[in-house]
């Protein structure tokens, strides 16, 4: 089936929408940016606080956003799914607002601490959020659409450290408080995404939605089509249909009948629906092997032990200057990653940036045990490794997410995507001190390129490549065996 292509209003209307959801993860930036130059303050006697925090406290203070994370992510799915991606995305950008809120209210050691496990609630949203983006996305830039969170998470982190650099803690706590509420704002401007639409029977509504995202009318053909595309993607039937021929031009056929099927709110729960879709059930294992992977190839502990790193290589560098240095290299290999993942394949990245990854880490191991290189190297070896990590690794897990599922399961699958993205980090970090103290810190770097190397394998056997294709048509690849899907 040709693609139809995408014209420019209908490129920058949808990129438009995906800025302002992305500034949704410039609000997880903040969060996860502000502990690390109010530390200093926080532990001083001069404390802008109650109390000076305790070694404890400082452990909480970086934590507790995992925390609340975590806990929250079981219930995105429900949300979305209830709610609609739209007022789910705005219900979680809440909790940012309510923890700079109770930053700005009080001084009190324990009241901060949890303000920023509440703020942990909304990165829980925000990275579920992804999954609005690819639906109001055309087939042939979801994959950098989706990729943008990625930048607008970096961005966030830029600004962040950027203005604590030159902004006094109240000036800061207010300006991203001001952005947070702003967000939910700007996000209830835009218009709801189609699929959910209708995947709750608001056909009419959905046209709507459609003629906006698509900038076409709204009693166009196009729009006639894209609800006619929904629906098939919604059909019950659909998998075992695609299961029997086996073929993507069976998805060809299949786009062309208008398939009758009732466009209200399913029957089945989102769980009973994943136990009978095979091809969901294959997508899930293969993202969670990939989420997995990717983090343990260690970029989110060097980002930990990174600033003891810079001081050791440039002692007369800053560490804020260091950390905005890092902040920049990250959002400028996620943007490089928007503009490449349409072009080249989600699979073709993750396989050259597992690569180049463990290359990466094998040289840095090796300079962290032997010093064979001057230090400014050991800095130079720290952005190549998260510049080249960032292009690829870091966002593509996320990408495939979004993007892999039928929209019946979309939500629920996310959600348990997820919350496995919070338990492999925090395995990751949990493991990290003891195998350092057990081995040196260069030979765990080795252990890290083996995983960048395992996952570069897995990538080329296993991944099968998604660009520019449809929902029903990546539902194809994960019904065939793994044999055909190699050759895919």
């Amino acid at each position: 089936m040709e693609k139809d292509k995408i014209k420019t209003s209908e490129f920058l209307i949808q990129s438009l929408a995906t800025g302002v959801i992305c500034f949704m993860a410039c609000q997880t930036g903040f969060v996860m940016a502000w502990p690390s130059y109010t530390v200093a303050n926080f532990m001083s006697n001069e404390t802008v606080l109650s109390r000076p925090m305790s070694s404890i406290d400082i452990s909480l203070l970086g934590s507790l956003p995992n925390v609340g994370g975590l806990l929250a992510s079981p219930f995105c799915g429900y949300a979305f799914n209830t709610f609609g991606r739209k007022y789910a995305t705005m219900f979680f950008g809440l909790p940012y607002v309510v923890g700079w809120v109770m930053v700005t209210l009080t001084t009190d050691v324990t009241w901060v601490l949890v303000a920023m496990a509440i703020a942990g609630v909304g990165i829980a949203g925000q990275n579920v959020s992804l999954i609005y983006i690819s639906e109001i996305a055309h087939d042939s830039i979801r994959g950098g659409l989706t990729a943008c969170s990625a930048s607008g998470f970096f961005l966030g982190i830029l600004i962040s450290y950027t203005l604590g650099g030159y902004l006094s803690y109240m000036q800061v706590v207010y300006t991203h408080l001001t952005l947070a509420a702003l967000t939910i704002l700007l996000i209830g401007l835009l218009p709801e995404s189609p699929v959910f639409l209708v995947l709750v029977g608001k056909e009419k509504e959905a046209a709507k939605s459609i003629s906006f995202y698509r900038r076409v009318s709204v009693t166009s053909k196009a729009v006639e089509a894209e609800i006619s595309k929904i629906k098939l993607q919604l059909d019950p039937r659909l998998e075992k249909m695609l299961e029997a021929e086996n073929d993507v031009e069976m998805t060809d056929m299949l786009m062309e009948k208008k398939l009758e099927i009732e466009a209200a709110q399913p029957s089945e729960s989102a769980w009973s629906s994943f136990k009978k879709s095979k091809s969901s059930r294959r997508a899930l294992i293969t993202v969670l092997i990939i989420m997995g992977a990717t983090i343990l190839m260690g970029c989110v502990v060097l980002q930990v032990y990174a600033e003891p790193l810079f001081k050791e290589a440039v002692p007369t560098m800053p560490s804020n200057q260091c950390a905005i240095f890092l902040a920049l290299d990250f959002l400028i290999a996620s943007l490089l990653c928007v503009v490449l993942i349409d072009k080249f394949g989600r699979k073709f990245l993750l396989i050259v940036t597992s690569s180049a990854s463990g290359v990466c880490t094998v040289l840095l191991g090796a300079q962290l045990q032997f010093h064979w290189a001057p230090a400014w190297f050991t800095v130079l070896l720290i952005y190549l490794f998260s510049f080249v990590y960032t292009v690829g690794c870091a966002v593509i897990p996320f990408v495939l997410a979004s993007e892999v599922f039928l929209p019946e399961v979309r939500s629920f699958c996310n959600s348990i995507v997820m919350a496995f993205t919070w338990i492999y980090t925090f395995i990751t970090l949990i493991i990290f001190n003891p195998l350092v103290e057990a081995v040196g810190l260069g030979p765990v770097f080795y252990f890290f390129s083996v995983v960048c190397f395992l996952g570069a394998i897995y990538s080329h056997y296993c991944v099968p490549e998604t660009k520019g294709l449809s929902a029903d048509e990546i539902q194809v690849l994960f019904l065939k065996n793994r044999r055909q899907s190699i050759h895919k």
